[in-house]
């Protein structure tokens, strides 16, 4: 605790005077903006007994990120973004998908009129909690059914969006490798297969940003709604040939060798400075092969030759403008997989206090472990971050 109190200290008494540091340069047509963010904080894990690994216990860089957008006329968008502090774990084929060094390389074309492109490697158009920007979070990671262990974030490809109704409806949809952060190594799996994915979301009164957290302290209630869904074959070819090591992630359920489908719903909330954020997502797995370790050994008549699993997340946020600060509260439950009893359960909480709007902020998160997925059982039971974040823009 000592370590949190001087780290507060020194963020509040150095960084509040610290300038923007935005760089735009124009020549009419031609528009390139460069931005960029650090932000590192301290975790600290409070361990089950007996359990004397502590290496968790630690500072981390989290964001070091160079960010260059551009803009040609009306009728192209580019952007690249790269986080420094992830790019050296990604080289040794580790990568994080949460952080995964490059962030976005892409460009979106908006002279067809009917319909605007995006090509290149970006976040995918499945889950709000995913599409919105962590720097406009009060939280250090996002809930864990949306961090990138259950299904991508980001991926290279194709993608084809509209929308309607004053921007107050968006369809999107999209063709990717389907390896997620791993297609970053310049490769699909054997199997050669994609991924398909679509999103559709309607907002009222008005569009609604990607932001949790109600900064503008809206008058009027917003109200979103967005629908979510993705499939995948990656069945490999008979043979020694397997999926990409990693591929599977954190719970080797992302990608598996078989027949994937994912859905989920979101729902967010605006009003007086009070938001609200839910997600529920699902999906099915069916293996290529009737011994994969996630049947569990049992018949297929019992199974049906698939395993199903999914989860939700609640949030509940006030911005506090007086205060200039942020209290936010979640709940989470994850299942990896429904032939096993048993789920995740996670309370938790984070606090922001703003020294400089978002661009100067310090932030603490909290988790409570509640419940372990028998699939994952962990060493520790609650678990606090303290940081700050400085965005140069």
């Amino acid at each position: 605790m000592k370590v949190f109190l001087r780290f507060f200290g020194i963020c509040v008494l150095w960084f509040p005077g610290l300038s923007s540091g935005q760089i735009t340069m124009t020549n009419g047509d031609h528009t390139i903006e460069i931005t960029g963010s650090i932000s590192t904080y301290y975790n600290h894990r409070f361990m089950k007994e007996g359990e004397l690994n502590l290496r968790k216990n630690r500072f981390r860089l989290r964001d070091a990120q160079l960010q260059i957008e551009g803009r040609y006329k009306k009728t192209i968008e580019y952007e690249l973004q790269v986080d420094f502090s992830d790019i050296g774990q990604s080289l040794t084929g580790v990568i994080d998908p949460e952080n995964p060094g490059i962030m976005d390389a892409y460009v979106h074309y908006k002279g067809l009129g009917i319909v605007d492109l995006t090509f290149g490697y970006t976040k995918l158009p499945y889950s709000r909690s995913s599409l919105v920007p962590f720097v406009y979070t009060p939280y250090w990671q996002r809930a864990e059914i949306v961090r990138g262990d259950i299904f991508s974030r980001r991926d290279i490809g194709v993608s084809l969006s509209k929308t309607f109704w004053r921007q107050r409806v968006k369809i999107e949809g999209g063709i990717y490798n389907g390896l997620g952060e791993l297609s970053l190594r310049g490769d699909n799996d054997p199997s050669g297969n994609l991924e398909y994915i679509g999103r559709a979301e309607v907002a009222y009164p008005s569009r609604f940003r990607y932001r949790d957290i109600d900064d503008r302290i809206t008058p009027v209630p917003m109200f979103a709604a967005g629908f979510n869904a993705r499939y995948t074959d990656k069945s490999q070819p008979v043979g020694n040939r397997t999926l990409p090591g990693g591929a599977g992630g954190e719970y080797n359920v992302k990608v598996i060798d078989g027949k994937k489908y994912v859905y989920g719903f979101d729902l967010a909330f605006q009003w007086m400075g009070f938001s609200a954020q839910y997600e529920f997502h699902y999906y099915r797995a069916t293996p290529r092969d009737s011994n994969n370790f996630m049947l569990m050994g049992l018949p297929k008549w019992q199974t049906g030759g698939f395993f199903q699993g999914g989860g939700m997340y609640g949030q509940l946020n006030y911005f506090s403008k007086p205060l200039k600060s942020i209290f936010s509260v979640r709940y989470e439950e994850l299942m990896l997989n429904d032939l096993i009893a048993g789920k995740m359960v996670r309370f938790g909480g984070a606090y922001a206090f703003q020294l400089n709007g978002w661009k100067s902020m310090i932030k603490v998160q909290y988790w409570l472990i509640d419940q372990e997925d028998p699939l994952d059982p962990l060493r520790w039971t609650s678990q606090v971050r303290l940081g700050w974040q400085y965005l140069f823009q």
